[in-house]
């Protein structure tokens, strides 16, 4: 089996704050440690960037926030099926050589190109499918120094 799980589902919000104070809550209301939300990135998610907020709520489960001023799309409750897409969602591959026999085969299809991304704590390749939806494959970096995270564009060197 090459995935182990989704790694994380993204979003777009008008407030990070709002929403970081809703999970944290929400998580952290069970006596489980386990279940205990935490914030791990809060900032640009590069220069100039929108801000970033990754919200883990589990060993294995984490939200990419990205704030975006003006965004009106988090004042709408629609109805079911009729919310729109995700922005786009993280696969995590079950370890690293399950994430090199995921990434060739992207890259033959031409869904992705052979750029790997170091976020610090995963290695991650980004690919489209055939409607245009925005996918990613995530593993853990087994070059990552504790604590520290690299923003978009950072290449793997690894992969160079």
């Amino acid at each position: 089996m090459l995935l182990s799980g989704v790694d994380h589902i993204a979003t777009i919000t008008n407030d990070s704050d709002r929403l970081q104070r809703f999970y944290v809550d929400v998580f952290n209301a069970t006596n489980v440690d386990v279940f205990n939300a935490t914030i791990e990135v809060d900032g640009p998610e590069r220069p100039g960037g929108p801000r970033l907020t990754i919200i883990n709520a589990g060993p294995q489960a984490e939200l990419n926030v990205f704030e975006i001023e003006g965004n009106t799309q988090a004042d709408h409750q629609t109805p079911m099926f009729a919310r729109g897409r995700l922005d786009h969602f993280g696969l995590q591959a079950a370890d690293l050589d399950a994430f090199d026999e995921i990434r060739r085969p992207l890259i033959a299809a031409g869904a992705a190109d052979e750029y790997v991304s170091d976020f610090g704590p995963k290695l991650s390749i980004f690919f489209r499918d055939p409607d245009g939806s925005e996918g990613e494959v995530l593993v853990a970096n087994p070059d990552a120094i504790p604590g520290h995270h690299n923003g978009p564009g950072t290449p793997a060197a690894r992969y160079q």
